[in-house]
Protein backbone atom coordinates (compact mmCIF):
# COMPACT_ATOMS: atom_id res chain seq x y z
CA UNK A 1 0.00 0.00 0.00
CA UNK A 2 1.18 4.04 -1.09
CA UNK A 3 1.66 6.05 1.73
CA UNK A 4 -0.62 9.15 1.59
CA UNK A 5 1.19 12.11 0.45
CA UNK A 6 1.63 15.21 3.37
CA UNK A 7 -0.29 18.23 1.22
CA UNK A 8 -0.22 20.51 4.57
CA UNK A 9 3.93 19.86 4.48
CA UNK A 10 4.23 19.91 0.71
CA UNK A 11 2.22 23.64 0.85
CA UNK A 12 4.16 24.60 3.80
CA UNK A 13 7.51 23.59 1.97
CA UNK A 14 6.32 26.01 -1.11
CA UNK A 15 5.22 28.94 0.96
CA UNK A 16 8.20 28.84 2.93
CA UNK A 17 10.12 28.81 -0.50
CA UNK A 18 7.74 31.72 -2.02
CA UNK A 19 8.39 34.02 1.10
CA UNK A 20 12.33 33.20 0.56
CA UNK A 21 12.18 34.10 -3.09
CA UNK A 22 9.96 37.44 -1.90
CA UNK A 23 12.89 38.03 0.47
CA UNK A 24 15.55 38.27 -2.21
CA UNK A 25 13.73 40.03 -4.86
CA UNK A 26 12.86 42.75 -1.92
CA UNK A 27 16.99 42.59 -1.65
CA UNK A 28 17.81 42.83 -5.07
CA UNK A 29 15.78 45.42 -5.51
CA UNK A 30 16.94 47.44 -2.58
CA UNK A 31 20.58 46.72 -4.11
CA UNK A 32 19.86 48.16 -7.44
CA UNK A 33 18.51 51.13 -5.90
CA UNK A 34 21.47 51.49 -4.50
CA UNK A 35 23.77 50.32 -7.03
CA UNK A 36 22.44 53.13 -9.48
CA UNK A 37 22.18 55.98 -6.79
CA UNK A 38 18.68 56.41 -7.07
CA UNK A 39 19.06 55.90 -3.10
CA UNK A 40 19.64 59.85 -3.21
CA UNK A 41 16.78 60.87 -4.71
CA UNK A 42 13.17 61.31 -2.52
CA UNK A 43 10.95 58.18 -1.93
CA UNK A 44 8.55 60.50 -3.60
CA UNK A 45 10.58 61.24 -6.67
CA UNK A 46 11.44 57.79 -7.05
CA UNK A 47 7.98 56.10 -6.51
CA UNK A 48 7.00 58.93 -9.16
CA UNK A 49 9.31 57.77 -11.71
CA UNK A 50 8.51 54.14 -11.52
CA UNK A 51 5.19 54.72 -12.08
CA UNK A 52 5.66 56.77 -15.03
CA UNK A 53 7.48 53.84 -16.15
CA UNK A 54 5.26 51.43 -15.30
CA UNK A 55 2.59 53.26 -16.62
CA UNK A 56 4.21 54.64 -20.19
CA UNK A 57 3.29 52.47 -22.90
CA UNK A 58 5.87 53.76 -25.42
CA UNK A 59 7.35 50.36 -26.73
CA UNK A 60 10.32 52.20 -28.22
CA UNK A 61 11.19 54.26 -25.13
CA UNK A 62 10.95 51.15 -23.10
CA UNK A 63 13.24 48.99 -25.72
CA UNK A 64 15.75 52.01 -24.94
CA UNK A 65 15.75 51.73 -21.49
CA UNK A 66 16.62 47.96 -21.42
CA UNK A 67 19.65 48.75 -23.64
CA UNK A 68 20.31 51.58 -21.19
CA UNK A 69 19.59 48.99 -18.25
CA UNK A 70 21.56 45.76 -19.80
CA UNK A 71 24.76 48.39 -20.06
CA UNK A 72 24.47 48.87 -16.97
CA UNK A 73 25.12 45.20 -15.49
CA UNK A 74 27.39 44.67 -18.42
CA UNK A 75 29.56 47.22 -17.14
CA UNK A 76 29.93 45.80 -13.67
CA UNK A 77 28.35 48.72 -11.41
CA UNK A 78 25.54 46.66 -10.40
CA UNK A 79 27.72 44.37 -8.18
CA UNK A 80 26.25 45.24 -4.87
CA UNK A 81 30.01 44.17 -3.16
CA UNK A 82 31.92 46.30 -4.95
CA UNK A 83 29.58 49.12 -4.55
CA UNK A 84 29.50 48.24 -0.51
CA UNK A 85 33.65 47.98 -0.50
CA UNK A 86 33.81 51.42 -2.35
CA UNK A 87 32.04 52.89 0.54
CA UNK A 88 34.11 52.10 3.15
Amino acid sequence: MRKPRDFDAELKTLEDKARTLKERKVKQLGELVIATGADALDVEILAGGLLGLVEGGDAARKAEWRKRGAGFFRSGKADPARAANGDQ
